[in-house]
């Protein structure tokens, strides 16, 4: 079995809207929109990797709370994993590998170009709040434990247990790299 790569998304809320970022680059991905986040480096937690990853690409503090059920295929060895997360500090802005950041309402997700690998996280994010995105610090959020529950949309993949997503968080295999 190939070692896959961990990626981490962010379900940023505020005000009971979810921030999607419109892709700057790499070329094949540039005008497509997706939830704000990137790799998770050798040694870090998923959690840390998102904070990191939105100060670095948002310029923002977020908090994460829960992680949303699925693991999430998005193609070339990297599979993504998203947390719902709230906005602590800071106005995001686009910094790197994005021209433009839009918040969407419940009634606009479906309403920007997602990228084929954020289409079922964002179809399971709606799933797993009951049928409608809320802002997670209205009220308590489901954190299910990895591998409990698995998106049954197309394209996720199910968590099949330690060491099989490479990433560097307790009980990832060793000698993992990203």
């Amino acid at each position: 079995m190939t070692e896959l790569i961990a990626v981490v998304g962010a379900a940023l809320y505020d005000e009971g809207r979810l921030l999607a970022a419109r892709r700057s680059a790499p070329e094949e991905l540039a005008g497509r929109w997706e939830l704000p986040g990137g790799k998770v480096e050798p040694g870090e937690r998923g959690e840390d990797a998102l904070v990191r990853e939105l100060r670095e690409e948002l310029g923002v503090e977020a908090e994460p709370l829960g992680r949303v059920p699925g693991d999430f295929d998005l193609g070339r060895g990297y599979v993504m994993r998203v947390w719902r997360a709230r906005l602590l500090a800071g106005e995001p802005r686009p910094l790197e590998d994005h021209d433009e950041l839009r918040w969407l309402r419940p009634d606009e997700l479906w309403t920007v170009d997602w990228l084929p690998g954020d289409v079922p996280a964002i179809q399971a994010l709606i799933d797993s709040s009951l049928g409608s995105v809320r802002d997670p610090s209205l009220g308590s959020v489901r954190d299910p434990s990895p591998g409990s529950v698995c998106a049954s949309s197309p394209g996720s993949v199910c968590d099949s247990g330690p060491g099989s997503v490479r990433d560097s968080s307790p009980g990832s295999s060793p000698g993992s790299s990203s």
